[in-house]
Protein backbone atom coordinates (compact mmCIF):
# COMPACT_ATOMS: atom_id res chain seq x y z
CA UNK A 1 0.00 0.00 0.00
CA UNK A 2 1.79 3.22 -1.08
CA UNK A 3 0.86 6.40 0.85
CA UNK A 4 1.24 10.13 -1.02
CA UNK A 5 1.22 12.94 0.20
CA UNK A 6 0.03 16.75 -1.54
CA UNK A 7 3.30 18.04 -1.81
CA UNK A 8 5.00 14.76 -3.99
CA UNK A 9 1.21 14.56 -5.89
CA UNK A 10 1.42 18.51 -6.62
CA UNK A 11 5.70 17.65 -8.10
CA UNK A 12 3.65 15.16 -10.11
CA UNK A 13 0.95 16.53 -11.29
CA UNK A 14 0.51 18.26 -14.30
CA UNK A 15 -2.96 19.85 -16.32
CA UNK A 16 -2.37 18.11 -19.07
CA UNK A 17 -2.18 14.94 -18.63
CA UNK A 18 -5.43 15.56 -16.76
CA UNK A 19 -7.26 17.26 -19.36
CA UNK A 20 -6.31 13.66 -21.11
CA UNK A 21 -7.00 10.97 -18.46
CA UNK A 22 -10.62 12.56 -17.65
CA UNK A 23 -11.15 12.66 -21.59
CA UNK A 24 -10.33 9.12 -21.44
CA UNK A 25 -12.24 8.26 -18.34
CA UNK A 26 -15.44 10.39 -19.81
CA UNK A 27 -14.87 8.50 -23.21
CA UNK A 28 -14.90 4.65 -21.09
CA UNK A 29 -17.92 6.33 -19.16
CA UNK A 30 -19.82 6.43 -22.76
CA UNK A 31 -18.76 2.92 -23.59
CA UNK A 32 -19.77 1.23 -20.92
CA UNK A 33 -16.04 0.24 -19.65
CA UNK A 34 -15.88 3.09 -16.80
CA UNK A 35 -18.43 3.12 -13.34
CA UNK A 36 -19.34 6.38 -11.50
CA UNK A 37 -20.83 5.77 -8.02
CA UNK A 38 -22.71 9.61 -7.14
CA UNK A 39 -21.56 11.47 -4.49
CA UNK A 40 -23.28 11.16 -1.45
CA UNK A 41 -23.74 13.93 2.22
CA UNK A 42 -24.82 12.63 5.18
CA UNK A 43 -25.15 15.81 7.48
CA UNK A 44 -26.15 15.85 11.16
CA UNK A 45 -25.92 19.15 13.41
CA UNK A 46 -22.83 20.21 15.59
CA UNK A 47 -25.45 21.28 18.66
CA UNK A 48 -22.70 22.87 20.06
CA UNK A 49 -21.41 25.29 17.13
CA UNK A 50 -24.79 27.14 15.73
CA UNK A 51 -25.24 26.85 12.33
CA UNK A 52 -22.22 24.33 12.01
CA UNK A 53 -22.78 20.96 10.39
CA UNK A 54 -20.54 17.43 10.28
CA UNK A 55 -20.83 16.32 6.61
CA UNK A 56 -19.77 13.00 5.62
CA UNK A 57 -19.42 12.85 1.55
CA UNK A 58 -18.48 9.86 0.12
CA UNK A 59 -18.05 9.34 -4.09
CA UNK A 60 -16.63 6.72 -6.75
CA UNK A 61 -15.59 5.14 -10.08
CA UNK A 62 -14.08 2.65 -11.63
CA UNK A 63 -11.85 2.15 -14.99
CA UNK A 64 -11.99 -0.97 -16.92
CA UNK A 65 -7.73 -1.89 -16.93
CA UNK A 66 -7.53 0.46 -14.36
CA UNK A 67 -8.90 1.50 -11.11
CA UNK A 68 -10.99 1.65 -8.66
CA UNK A 69 -11.31 5.35 -6.53
CA UNK A 70 -13.02 5.90 -3.53
CA UNK A 71 -13.05 9.39 -2.21
CA UNK A 72 -13.67 10.26 1.46
CA UNK A 73 -14.62 13.98 3.10
CA UNK A 74 -14.87 14.38 6.50
CA UNK A 75 -16.28 17.76 7.13
CA UNK A 76 -16.93 20.41 9.57
CA UNK A 77 -18.97 22.75 6.96
CA UNK A 78 -20.59 26.60 7.88
CA UNK A 79 -22.13 28.93 5.59
CA UNK A 80 -21.69 32.02 6.35
CA UNK A 81 -22.80 36.04 4.55
CA UNK A 82 -20.33 37.57 3.37
CA UNK A 83 -21.29 41.49 1.66
CA UNK A 84 -24.82 39.82 1.53
CA UNK A 85 -23.64 36.74 -0.30
CA UNK A 86 -23.84 33.14 1.42
CA UNK A 87 -20.67 30.92 1.03
CA UNK A 88 -20.06 27.51 1.73
CA UNK A 89 -16.99 27.30 4.17
CA UNK A 90 -15.19 24.19 5.62
CA UNK A 91 -13.54 24.95 8.78
CA UNK A 92 -10.19 23.40 9.37
CA UNK A 93 -11.18 21.99 12.68
CA UNK A 94 -9.12 18.64 12.47
CA UNK A 95 -5.73 20.39 14.46
CA UNK A 96 -6.09 23.37 11.74
CA UNK A 97 -6.15 20.75 8.81
CA UNK A 98 -9.00 19.43 6.15
CA UNK A 99 -9.80 15.85 6.16
CA UNK A 100 -9.98 14.67 2.73
CA UNK A 101 -8.18 11.21 1.14
CA UNK A 102 -8.31 9.09 -1.99
CA UNK A 103 -8.22 5.06 -1.56
CA UNK A 104 -7.23 3.48 -4.79
CA UNK A 105 -7.86 0.01 -5.32
CA UNK A 106 -6.68 -2.89 -7.67
CA UNK A 107 -10.07 -4.36 -9.53
CA UNK A 108 -8.37 -7.76 -10.61
CA UNK A 109 -7.85 -8.73 -6.96
CA UNK A 110 -9.27 -6.17 -4.66
CA UNK A 111 -5.94 -5.45 -3.39
CA UNK A 112 -5.55 -1.80 -1.63
CA UNK A 113 -3.26 0.09 -4.32
CA UNK A 114 -2.45 3.23 -2.45
CA UNK A 115 -3.83 6.50 0.11
CA UNK A 116 -3.70 9.92 -0.52
CA UNK A 117 -4.95 13.03 0.27
CA UNK A 118 -7.62 14.83 -1.88
CA UNK A 119 -6.89 18.30 -2.54
CA UNK A 120 -4.28 18.98 -5.03
CA UNK A 121 -6.27 15.79 -6.82
CA UNK A 122 -9.61 17.70 -6.32
CA UNK A 123 -8.48 21.01 -7.66
CA UNK A 124 -7.02 19.55 -10.83
CA UNK A 125 -9.74 17.50 -11.82
CA UNK A 126 -12.10 20.28 -10.88
CA UNK A 127 -10.04 22.84 -13.36
CA UNK A 128 -9.59 19.82 -15.81
CA UNK A 129 -13.56 19.10 -16.35
CA UNK A 130 -14.58 22.94 -17.01
CA UNK A 131 -11.28 23.13 -19.42
CA UNK A 132 -12.36 19.89 -21.57
CA UNK A 133 -16.05 21.79 -22.04
CA UNK A 134 -13.97 24.80 -22.87
CA UNK A 135 -12.34 23.05 -26.00
CA UNK A 136 -16.20 22.24 -27.56
CA UNK A 137 -17.83 25.06 -26.07
CA UNK A 138 -15.45 28.14 -26.57
CA UNK A 139 -15.03 30.57 -29.32
CA UNK A 140 -12.87 29.01 -31.81
CA UNK A 141 -9.94 31.48 -31.47
CA UNK A 142 -11.19 33.40 -28.16
CA UNK A 143 -7.82 35.05 -26.69
CA UNK A 144 -9.79 37.07 -23.70
CA UNK A 145 -11.02 35.56 -20.61
CA UNK A 146 -12.89 37.20 -17.70
CA UNK A 147 -12.08 35.21 -14.15
CA UNK A 148 -14.35 35.81 -11.46
CA UNK A 149 -12.90 33.92 -8.10
CA UNK A 150 -9.37 34.35 -6.80
CA UNK A 151 -9.55 31.16 -4.56
CA UNK A 152 -7.97 27.80 -5.05
CA UNK A 153 -10.34 26.70 -7.15
CA UNK A 154 -9.71 29.91 -9.74
CA UNK A 155 -6.08 28.70 -10.11
CA UNK A 156 -6.55 25.69 -11.72
CA UNK A 157 -9.82 26.94 -14.00
CA UNK A 158 -7.08 29.22 -15.26
CA UNK A 159 -4.48 26.75 -15.62
CA UNK A 160 -6.94 24.89 -17.79
CA UNK A 161 -8.09 27.44 -19.79
CA UNK A 162 -4.97 28.61 -20.31
CA UNK A 163 -3.70 25.09 -21.80
CA UNK A 164 -7.16 24.58 -23.87
CA UNK A 165 -7.40 27.99 -25.67
CA UNK A 166 -3.92 29.20 -25.81
CA UNK A 167 -5.10 33.05 -24.21
CA UNK A 168 -3.44 36.28 -24.78
CA UNK A 169 -5.21 37.66 -21.80
CA UNK A 170 -7.12 37.10 -18.48
CA UNK A 171 -9.09 39.73 -16.48
CA UNK A 172 -9.41 38.59 -12.62
CA UNK A 173 -12.03 39.96 -10.22
CA UNK A 174 -12.32 39.46 -6.72
CA UNK A 175 -14.05 41.18 -3.92
CA UNK A 176 -11.22 41.43 -1.69
CA UNK A 177 -8.18 43.47 -4.01
CA UNK A 178 -5.60 41.98 -1.89
CA UNK A 179 -6.19 38.56 -2.67
CA UNK A 180 -6.95 39.50 -6.20
CA UNK A 181 -3.37 40.94 -6.98
CA UNK A 182 -1.53 38.21 -4.93
CA UNK A 183 -3.53 35.79 -7.34
CA UNK A 184 -2.20 37.31 -10.24
CA UNK A 185 1.48 37.97 -9.03
CA UNK A 186 1.47 34.54 -8.40
CA UNK A 187 -0.19 32.54 -11.45
CA UNK A 188 1.54 34.85 -13.76
CA UNK A 189 4.57 32.48 -13.07
CA UNK A 190 2.89 29.72 -14.31
CA UNK A 191 0.33 30.92 -17.38
CA UNK A 192 0.90 32.20 -20.94
CA UNK A 193 -1.60 34.57 -20.68
CA UNK A 194 -0.97 38.01 -19.51
CA UNK A 195 -2.78 38.44 -16.19
CA UNK A 196 -4.77 41.63 -15.19
CA UNK A 197 -6.73 42.25 -11.73
CA UNK A 198 -9.50 44.89 -12.12
CA UNK A 199 -11.75 46.66 -9.92
CA UNK A 200 -15.25 45.37 -10.63
CA UNK A 201 -16.50 41.90 -12.26
CA UNK A 202 -17.70 44.31 -15.35
CA UNK A 203 -13.91 45.26 -15.93
CA UNK A 204 -13.59 41.58 -16.07
CA UNK A 205 -16.74 40.41 -18.42
CA UNK A 206 -16.72 43.48 -20.81
CA UNK A 207 -15.45 42.47 -24.49
CA UNK A 208 -14.45 38.84 -22.88
CA UNK A 209 -15.29 35.85 -25.13
CA UNK A 210 -14.83 33.40 -22.39
CA UNK A 211 -16.41 34.16 -18.48
CA UNK A 212 -15.63 31.73 -15.94
CA UNK A 213 -16.67 32.22 -12.43
CA UNK A 214 -15.26 30.35 -9.74
CA UNK A 215 -15.99 31.05 -6.08
CA UNK A 216 -17.79 29.69 -3.34
CA UNK A 217 -20.98 31.86 -3.44
CA UNK A 218 -24.19 29.94 -2.35
CA UNK A 219 -26.41 32.30 -4.92
CA UNK A 220 -26.25 33.36 -8.51
CA UNK A 221 -22.67 35.71 -9.55
CA UNK A 222 -23.23 35.37 -13.67
CA UNK A 223 -25.69 38.51 -14.18
CA UNK A 224 -27.93 38.39 -17.63
CA UNK A 225 -26.71 41.47 -18.80
CA UNK A 226 -23.70 40.28 -19.69
CA UNK A 227 -25.21 37.59 -22.09
CA UNK A 228 -23.46 38.34 -25.39
CA UNK A 229 -24.06 36.58 -28.80
CA UNK A 230 -20.57 34.36 -29.15
CA UNK A 231 -19.67 33.92 -25.63
CA UNK A 232 -18.40 31.25 -23.20
CA UNK A 233 -20.02 31.02 -19.91
CA UNK A 234 -18.57 28.81 -17.08
CA UNK A 235 -19.37 27.60 -13.52
CA UNK A 236 -18.00 25.35 -10.87
CA UNK A 237 -21.25 24.65 -9.35
CA UNK A 238 -24.79 24.69 -9.74
CA UNK A 239 -25.69 28.05 -7.41
CA UNK A 240 -23.21 30.28 -9.62
CA UNK A 241 -25.97 30.94 -12.09
CA UNK A 242 -29.50 31.38 -11.71
CA UNK A 243 -32.33 29.43 -14.07
CA UNK A 244 -33.25 32.80 -15.79
CA UNK A 245 -29.86 32.35 -16.97
CA UNK A 246 -30.68 29.45 -19.17
CA UNK A 247 -33.78 30.14 -22.07
CA UNK A 248 -31.02 32.46 -22.97
CA UNK A 249 -28.01 30.16 -23.58
CA UNK A 250 -26.76 26.97 -25.49
CA UNK A 251 -26.52 25.43 -21.50
CA UNK A 252 -24.69 22.34 -20.98
CA UNK A 253 -23.96 20.55 -17.66
CA UNK A 254 -21.34 18.36 -16.29
CA UNK A 255 -23.61 15.18 -15.75
CA UNK A 256 -27.17 14.27 -15.78
CA UNK A 257 -26.94 11.07 -14.86
CA UNK A 258 -26.76 13.05 -11.00
CA UNK A 259 -28.39 16.56 -11.03
CA UNK A 260 -27.07 17.35 -7.64
CA UNK A 261 -25.59 15.06 -4.67
CA UNK A 262 -27.94 13.13 -2.74
CA UNK A 263 -27.81 15.09 0.70
CA UNK A 264 -29.15 12.93 3.86
CA UNK A 265 -29.38 14.40 6.93
CA UNK A 266 -30.62 13.27 10.64
CA UNK A 267 -32.81 16.28 12.22
CA UNK A 268 -33.78 19.88 11.40
CA UNK A 269 -30.10 20.92 9.95
CA UNK A 270 -29.38 24.21 8.56
CA UNK A 271 -28.48 22.83 4.93
CA UNK A 272 -28.14 25.08 2.21
CA UNK A 273 -27.06 21.91 0.16
CA UNK A 274 -30.48 21.11 -0.46
CA UNK A 275 -32.29 23.84 -1.65
CA UNK A 276 -34.68 22.66 -4.26
CA UNK A 277 -32.99 25.11 -7.54
CA UNK A 278 -32.84 25.30 -10.80
CA UNK A 279 -30.76 21.90 -10.35
CA UNK A 280 -34.02 19.73 -9.37
CA UNK A 281 -36.18 20.97 -12.19
CA UNK A 282 -37.66 17.62 -14.72
CA UNK A 283 -35.67 19.66 -17.61
CA UNK A 284 -32.63 19.42 -16.61
CA UNK A 285 -32.83 15.97 -17.78
CA UNK A 286 -32.85 17.25 -21.11
CA UNK A 287 -29.36 19.03 -21.29
CA UNK A 288 -26.31 17.18 -22.53
CA UNK A 289 -23.41 16.59 -20.70
CA UNK A 290 -19.84 16.83 -20.69
CA UNK A 291 -19.34 12.61 -21.46
CA UNK A 292 -22.55 14.04 -24.13
CA UNK A 293 -19.63 16.62 -25.52
CA UNK A 294 -16.58 14.11 -25.69
CA UNK A 295 -18.33 10.47 -26.97
CA UNK A 296 -20.00 13.50 -29.70
CA UNK A 297 -23.03 12.22 -29.09
CA UNK A 298 -23.62 15.81 -29.34
CA UNK A 299 -22.26 18.68 -31.19
CA UNK A 300 -20.92 21.68 -29.24
CA UNK A 301 -20.95 24.92 -30.60
CA UNK A 302 -22.11 25.41 -33.85
CA UNK A 303 -21.67 28.74 -34.88
CA UNK A 304 -19.65 32.11 -33.82
CA UNK A 305 -22.91 33.82 -32.22
CA UNK A 306 -23.54 31.00 -30.32
CA UNK A 307 -23.85 31.66 -26.28
CA UNK A 308 -22.72 28.27 -24.32
CA UNK A 309 -22.89 27.92 -20.46
CA UNK A 310 -21.34 25.14 -19.20
CA UNK A 311 -22.09 23.99 -15.21
CA UNK A 312 -20.48 21.70 -13.48
CA UNK A 313 -22.91 21.24 -11.52
CA UNK A 314 -21.87 17.73 -9.44
CA UNK A 315 -18.54 16.29 -9.38
CA UNK A 316 -17.71 12.75 -10.29
CA UNK A 317 -15.97 9.95 -7.78
CA UNK A 318 -15.00 8.77 -11.80
CA UNK A 319 -12.80 11.60 -11.77
CA UNK A 320 -10.81 10.26 -8.79
CA UNK A 321 -9.94 7.04 -10.83
CA UNK A 322 -8.78 8.88 -13.60
CA UNK A 323 -6.51 11.48 -12.11
CA UNK A 324 -5.89 8.93 -9.15
CA UNK A 325 -4.56 6.54 -11.47
CA UNK A 326 -2.46 8.62 -13.47
CA UNK A 327 -0.61 9.79 -9.71
CA UNK A 328 -0.03 6.36 -8.81
CA UNK A 329 1.66 5.60 -12.46
CA UNK A 330 3.74 8.69 -11.74
CA UNK A 331 4.61 7.75 -8.61
CA UNK A 332 5.83 4.22 -9.25
CA UNK A 333 8.12 5.68 -11.99
CA UNK A 334 9.56 8.32 -9.76
CA UNK A 335 9.92 6.19 -6.68
CA UNK A 336 7.45 8.47 -4.18
CA UNK A 337 5.76 7.96 -1.31
CA UNK A 338 6.26 5.49 1.54
CA UNK A 339 4.87 1.57 1.21
CA UNK A 340 3.12 0.32 4.08
CA UNK A 341 2.37 -3.63 5.00
CA UNK A 342 -0.57 -4.85 2.55
CA UNK A 343 -1.22 -6.89 5.34
CA UNK A 344 -2.46 -4.03 7.62
CA UNK A 345 -4.83 -3.52 4.91
CA UNK A 346 -5.96 -6.72 4.05
CA UNK A 347 -7.81 -10.04 6.33
CA UNK A 348 -7.60 -13.11 6.91
CA UNK A 349 -11.31 -13.99 8.20
CA UNK A 350 -13.98 -14.35 5.72
CA UNK A 351 -16.13 -11.38 6.23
Amino acid sequence: MLVLNNEEIASMISMQDCLRVLKDAYQALREETALNTPRVDSIINLNEQEGTVYSFKTMGGVIQQGVQALRINSDVVHWPDVTGQRRRVKVPAANGRWVGLVYLFDPSTGMPLAIMPDGVIQHYRVGAANGLAAQYLAPVGAKTAALLGSGWQAQTQLLALDAVLGLQEVRVFSPNPNNCEFFCHIMQQKTKARLISVSSAWDAVKDAEVVCSATNSMSPVLLLEWIRPGVHFSTIKAQEVGADFFPLVHPFLHTVRQAKAEVISAGDVPNFEKEQGWWRRPEVRSYPDLTDLISGKVVGRQTASETTLFVNNVGMGLQFAAVGGLILEKARELKLGRELPDDWFTENVHP
